[in-house]
């Protein structure tokens, strides 16, 4: 199975990557990902000689670049995780949103769509979106996201990827294109950019810098941690209904300020501070003014994928989480080279 995955360099997109090289060596997986500021090679560092595996720079945006791809390498399928993804970006900044998150989903379908009338052939689209176009579900805590909850978007980044899920759909009605969506819940763990939550409170954290939570901190996610939600990507790409859609979730919905103090309680035990009092890192907690729009609640039911691809989350939060720290602790200078752009730049200059 030859299989195109977008944003491949990215944090969930490279997950998928080295699951699918690692599990079956029958598939050829060609990584289209431009490297913009949350793309690392150094995430695919663990697969980057196999022989079925290439990456090509090519930037979802330029529609010509796109047709000459998919000409050359003849994809069976099309994972497309390729997005910007950080919320507070897309409030101050909107524009860059809806050309990678709209306008690249719009040449990637375009150039799926010619290559299955050049070629003859089906070619699977996989479009990865978020749980967030379903919007806020408030303080009710027994509501939870399914496949058939109305979109109702708040923030510029889910209006964007809502927009292109509908093109997703609209394509596959109009012009035939095979597709399937998933929809996910916040994720997290190793080689997450440090502008999310979780490694953000992290490396704060062992900073010394104050923990700043938006508003009281009592917005509930429902976190899954990343290998699980590659595995859940490879069984849809492998065996999804075509036109389903398929909700993604951990099962393990936590306060924000819940999640701050997990990860402050566990640095307590995996990185103390000498000669600082007990629950030193709980000191550095701020609370500051809330972000506009915020959504008090996401929470997704993943009964479908469960049931009819068999698919179940391994980790716990807990679980999850204390890898991820143990992670971020034992990888510093991935870190460093991240934050400075030192890596994506040094690589960049060689690949093409």
């Amino acid at each position: 199975m030859r299989i195109i995955v977008t944003g491949g360099a990215g944090f969930i997109g490279s997950a998928v990557i080295r699951h699918l090289l690692k599990s079956d060596p029958n598939y050829e997986i060609a990584n289209l990902d431009c490297l913009t500021y949350a793309g690392n090679l150094e995430s695919l560092e663990s697969v980057e000689t196999y022989r079925n595996y290439q990456h090509a720079d090519i930037n979802i945006c330029n529609l010509n670049n796109l047709k000459k791809f998919f000409n050359t390498f003849q994809p069976d399928a099309v994972m497309h995780l390729a997005a910007e993804s950080h919320v507070d970006r897309s409030i101050d900044g909107p524009k860059v949103f809806l050309e990678t998150n709209i306008i690249g989903t719009f040449n990637l379908l375009e150039a799926t769509k010619e290559y299955i009338q050049i070629h003859n052939k089906d070619c699977l689209f996989h479009h990865v979106s978020t749980d967030e176009v379903y919007g806020d579900l408030g303080t009710n805590s027994s509501a939870l996201f399914h496949e058939s909850s109305k979109y109702s978007p708040s923030s510029p980044y889910a209006a964007s990827k809502a927009s292109s899920d509908h093109l997703v759909r609209s394509w596959g009605r109009t012009y035939n294109i095979p597709y399937v969506i998933s929809n996910c819940s916040n994720n997290y763990g190793p080689f997450q950019f440090p502008e999310k939550l979780i490694p953000h409170m992290i490396l704060c954290s062992l900073n010394g810098r104050a923990l700043n939570i938006y508003g009281d901190g009592q917005q509930v996610r429902d976190w899954l941690y990343v290998d699980d939600h590659a595995k859940a990507l490879i069984k849809i790409v492998k065996g999804g209904k075509i036109g389903e859609t398929y909700n993604i979730g951990g099962s393990n919905e936590k306060t924000n300020l819940e999640v701050v103090h997990m990860i402050c309680d566990l640095l307590e035990d995996l990185s103390p501070v000498n000669g600082k009092k007990e629950n030193f890192y709980r000191g550095l907690i701020n609370f500051v003014k809330d972000r506009p729009g915020h959504d008090q609640r996401y929470a997704i039911d993943s009964t479908k994928i469960q049931q009819d691809l068999n698919w179940t989350p391994v980790e716990s939060f807990e679980s999850g989480l204390k890898k991820t720290i143990i992670w971020y602790l034992e990888n510093p200078n991935w870190i460093n080279r991240i934050l400075s752009g030192e890596y994506s730049m040094n690589r960049r200059g060689a690949i093409s």
